[in-house]
């Protein structure tokens, strides 16, 4: 007996076939990744197609597997992973493309596949700095407008680049460069004597 999942699998594999660059099953969930040049078409046969029927983006979150698994990544290092639901058959996707230049990752849009998918990549180009060909409003969502890199990505200092602070001077916030020194911190554990001994109270 074939469970939702692994039906949902083999559907995407015959319709898909050499498209599908790979469809995993893990976790009770199943992935599909394709071509950058075929994530939007994939996306709107997912849509349209009522084998499919998937009427509903949930969310597009980025990933930066240039340091996946804690192993040397021989691949595209920037992905955008596009959740789908459909409500119509009862089962989620995860539709994943990686882009093929990590010094300019570029994707197409999904806005005018699914709506919803405005500030999600809004949220993805801020974060891990992939940009959305064709996205109708592409700018910052949680990052202030002049700040300098992508925070989400592996390689983003965990201090950041610049600080902001009150020049009374000049009566306006200023940015300068970061000048907290890197540091590690290692949490100092003080117990009373005889802590967690029986009989003591």
């Amino acid at each position: 007996m074939t469970t939702k999942i692994e039906r949902l699998s083999a559907l995407l594999g015959e319709h898909f076939g050499e498209r599908a660059k790979s469809i995993v099953i893990d976790r009770g969930e199943v992935t599909l990744e394709v071509a950058a040049d075929d994530y939007r078409s994939a996306a709107i046969e997912l849509r349209d197609r009522a084998e499919f029927a998937f009427e509903q983006l949930v969310d597009v979150s980025g990933v930066d597997y240039s340091a996946w698994a804690n192993r040397e990544w021989t691949r595209e290092r920037y992905a955008a992973s596009t959740h789908l639901l459909s409500i119509a058959n009862n089962w989620r996707l995860r539709l994943r493309a990686f882009a093929p230049d990590d010094g300019f990752p570029v994707l197409d849009s999904l806005c005018d596949v699914w709506p919803s998918a405005n500030w999600f990549e809004r949220e993805v180009f801020d974060l891990f700095g992939i940009m959305f060909s064709g996205h109708p409003d592409l700018r910052r969502i949680l990052t202030d407008y002049g700040f300098v890199g992508h925070p989400f990505r592996k390689d983003f200092p965990v201090s950041g680049y610049v600080e902001m602070r009150y020049d009374p001077e000049q009566r306006r916030v200023v940015y300068q460069p970061v000048t907290i020194e890197p540091r590690e911190n290692t949490p100092r554990v003080v117990r009373e004597a005889n802590y967690g001994d029986v009989g003591h109270g």
